[in-house]
């Protein structure tokens, strides 16, 4: 059991002055594991003002100073992982596979951020005039539970990167990992005031955050209904904001497709991380001449995957993060079926020889209409919607209709052939067939899926304001 008592303000571990506790929970068990003392409007107050404090000698830092604090960075997270990879697989349940990507790419975003502002040109010419790009002042960060550390260092990353400080909001719910991760950041020996962490709850800590005046910019990694909260509270001190929100991602799979290839690819895209991922294929449309072949491969290889406690290195869908987590994957698994979709496989409930646990079923429909809600709202969970389509030009059709942008996939024999298909998508990144995970491409969305990129010069446009100096 830990008990985590302090949040971290001007460079050290204090404690809190909000009082107020949360358990933690691991979520393979649904036994407590600890608890942890919220931060409230004060602690942000103090926050903000260390890291005010911080900024005007953050501010005129040189590329080499901030190049190595980002390689000071990734190196005190390179230098021992197994603690971190342990941490969230015990508060969040995620499996092996994803765990070892995530503190392997915790480590190489400072890496990339670091290469970024090597090659950066914060100094320009327009016209004859000088153009300098400047960082606003102190950067509020929110960060969801469902990858705590990629998002935390991704933050801190573009606040160095463009000279900023910062103040984070985590996600309360992985305050164990948020605790590990803070206490490695710590040892690569940040000047005080650039990094200060607040744990507490998004009404009052969040709410505290993006009020403040001191704050110039807010970025956000989480729900669009949260985000319309944030962007309403940022409008009287008209800050910048950088959202990164929502996703009803979809698959295509091409006629052409070899399903050897494409289905353990569609099913990867679509059930990683659980499903609770904003990037998760969660609609997977089918060429109807082949939706038969199609729906009985999604059926089989869905029934062969392992569900159960990430510490078992077999498993590739592990628990969802909480009890309310599950019971909305419920709800939606209900909903599915009231709307007329057809269960191909999974459906309510935990998995055989699951008692304990917040285990769901691996689920997909079929018979899915794209007006239906469960083709449009954001599930989060292990849940996926089969559609099918007469030709390709109405897979796109069904692909663009959406609220949402962030992220789509494309699967086909024909590499040229599935990249004008991917020409054709509103989304801010088209993934062809199994290529790797991109560290420097930027990353956001379309539509409800966000406002502004994050990742590499693209995320370094959005944290930093032109200025123009004219001369005679």
């Amino acid at each position: 059991m830990r008990s985590i008592e302090h949040i971290y303000v001007d460079g050290k571990f204090v404690m809190p002055d909000g009082n107020e506790r949360l358990e933690l929970f691991n979520p393979a068990t649904e036994q407590k594991i600890g608890d942890v003392r919220l931060g409230n409007a004060d602690d942000v107050n103090a926050a903000v003002a260390a890291a005010k404090q911080a900024f005007p000698a953050m501010a005129s830092s040189s590329k080499a100073e901030r190049i190595d604090m980002l390689r000071s960075l990734r190196d005190a997270i390179s230098a021992q992982p197994d603690p971190l990879a342990q941490a969230m697989t015990e508060e969040y349940g995620a499996p092996a596979y994803f765990t070892a990507f995530s503190v392997q790419n915790t480590a190489s975003i400072f890496d990339v951020m670091a290469e970024t502002v090597a090659k950066y040109d914060f100094d320009r010419v327009a016209g004859k005039s000088m153009v300098n790009m400047l960082p606003r002042g102190v950067m509020a960060a929110i960060t969801p539970w469902n990858s705590n550390f990629g998002f935390i260092a991704t933050k801190l990353a573009h606040a160095i990167g463009s000279g900023s400080t910062l103040v984070i909001k985590p996600a309360e719910q992985s305050a164990c990992q948020t605790d590990i991760l803070v206490r490695r950041l710590h040892q690569a020996g940040l000047p005080a005031g650039i990094l200060n962490v607040v744990n507490g709850t998004g009404p009052v800590v969040g709410a505290a955050l993006t009020q403040h005046p001191d704050v110039a910019t807010i970025s956000f990694t989480g729900s669009t209904q949260a985000a319309k909260i944030i962007q309403r509270a940022a409008i009287d001190g008209m800050k910048r904001v950088i959202l990164e929100l929502g996703g009803k991602a979809p698959t295509i799979i091409l006629p052409d497709a070899d399903l050897d290839k494409a289905i353990p690819v569609a099913l990867m895209s679509g059930f990683a991380n659980s499903g609770q991922a904003c990037v998760a294929g969660t609609r997977i449309l089918a060429p109807r001449s082949r939706l038969s072949e199609i729906s009985e491969r999604l059926r089989t290889q869905t029934e062969k995957l392992k569900v159960g406690d990430g510490r078992d290195p077999e498993v590739q869908i592990g628990p969802l993060a909480s009890l309310a987590q599950w019971e909305r994957i419920q709800a939606y698994i209900r909903l599915g079926i009231e709307e007329g979709a057809t269960l191909l496989t999974g459906g309510a409930g935990r998995p055989a020889g699951f008692e304990k646990g917040w285990f769901a079923r691996p689920t997909i429909f079929a018979d899915v209409r794209n007006d239906m809600r469960i083709a449009r709202e954001e599930i989060f969970g292990p849940v996926l919607c089969l559609l099918a389509y007469d030709d390709e030009d109405e897979a796109v059709e069904i692909a663009n209709d959406s609220d949402y942008g962030l992220q789509a996939y494309v699967l086909g024999s024909d590499l040229r052939h599935a990249e004008r298909i991917a020409a054709r998508l509103l989304v801010g990144r088209v993934v062809i067939n199994s290529a790797p995970h991109d560290p420097r491409a930027p990353f956001g969305g379309f539509k409800q899926s966000g406002i502004g990129r994050e990742i590499g010069t693209f995320g370094l446009d959005g944290m930093l304001e032109p200025r123009a100096v004219l001369t005679p």
